[in-house]
């Protein structure tokens, strides 16, 4: 790989003056500008990014930390806010914390020595002194805390949404399935379903589970079964949960949805590829990591921000693991 050096020697030319022409700075005269040029690309030269930012005293590089880049939901994410960045001249350093807050700090740690000018932070932890005390922008996505800079969508109109939808269609004994204690939009989607269950007047039980992660959701998909054999209708914290109670109904014979309706949450791509396909609340995964990144963009440059949290709708995807309405209800 070649370096400034490499390029300076070919162009006949000080390290400096390569510095020069790479960082738009000073005079450099149009003949030597052309050398540089021409052996930059000969040698297809790559500025070291930490070091041009370093040089200039204004990085472009934004760091992002997921929980779980097993969980098709943050890479869509992830896709959102990449895109959004690399079109503003923004390029992206990532981290994958698997809901870790040791894992998570020494990204950020990281992060920070390679300079970046902020962070997108889809954390389990919005409330740590890690991020009050960081001095560059940051903006939680899908996470949100105290009204500072989010991205997230409507967890409990989404969860208001699949009881109502379960209800409609002749679920009478439900489970709802509990999200992580410690995450916000986990709890509103929680809050939402039973709330809608309380106003009509339904018993239900509840399933907590402790993390979104595929390695755990097949066991508690196990104990729902095993606990409320008789639920003919399971309201899960999201897709990759969803999917492995869609599993062990499967194996225990049960057929769905005519013995038990399943609404998961998020529409991943996976779900529509499922048999029968999943029914589901769909977050707008895509367009929230854009909109995170044009927040945070904001932020850095210093603009006028009318809205630093921005709360996304939510939608009801209908597909195979839910029976059929027959007229549209309120």
């Amino acid at each position: 790989m070649a370096t400034i050096k490499d390029v300076a020697k070919q162009a006949g030319v000080s390290v400096a003056t390569v510095s020069r022409v790479i960082n738009g700075i000073g005079y450099v005269h149009e003949d030597t500008r052309k050398k540089v040029e021409t052996a930059i690309t000969e040698l297809q030269y790559t500025p070291n990014e930490v070091a041009r930012s370093l040089y200039k005293r204004k990085s472009r590089l934004i760091g992002l930390v997921l929980p779980d880049i097993t969980n098709p939901f943050f890479p869509e994410l992830a896709r959102g806010a990449e895109d959004e960045m690399q079109e503003n001249d923004f390029r992206i350093i990532f981290g994958n914390s698997d809901e870790k807050l040791d894992k998570e700090q020494e990204y950020i740690q990281t992060f920070v020595q390679n300079n970046v000018v902020g962070l997108i932070a889809s954390t389990n932890y919005p409330d740590t002194d890690t991020y009050r005390n960081l001095g560059i922008p940051v903006v939680f996505l899908d996470r949100t805390a105290d009204n500072r800079p989010s991205v997230y969508s409507d967890g409990r109109e989404g969860g208001r949404m699949a009881a109502r939808e379960i209800l409609a269609r002749g679920s009478r004994r439900i489970t709802v399935m509990r999200g992580p204690e410690h995450i916000r939009p986990a709890q509103d989607r929680f809050q939402g379903a039973i709330e809608k269950l309380k106003d009509q007047g339904i018993a239900y039980n509840v399933i907590h589970t402790s993390s979104f992660a595929f390695t755990e959701a097949g066991t508690w998909a196990k104990e729902l079964f095993e606990r409320y054999p008789d639920t003919d209708g399971v309201i899960a914290s999201n897709d990759i949960v969803a999917t492995a109670v869609l599993h062990e109904a499967q194996r225990l014979g049960k057929k769905v949805p005519d013995d038990v309706q399943i609404i998961g949450f998020d529409d991943i791509s996976l779900s529509s590829l499922l048999t029968p396909s999943l029914t589901t609340i769909r977050q707008p995964a895509y367009d929230m990591g854009r909109a995170a990144a044009r927040l945070l963009i904001q932020l850095i440059e210093n603009k006028k921000v009318d809205q630093k949290t921005i709360q996304m709708p939510v939608t009801f995807t209908e597909r195979d693991t839910t029976r059929k309405v027959e007229q549209q209800h309120g």
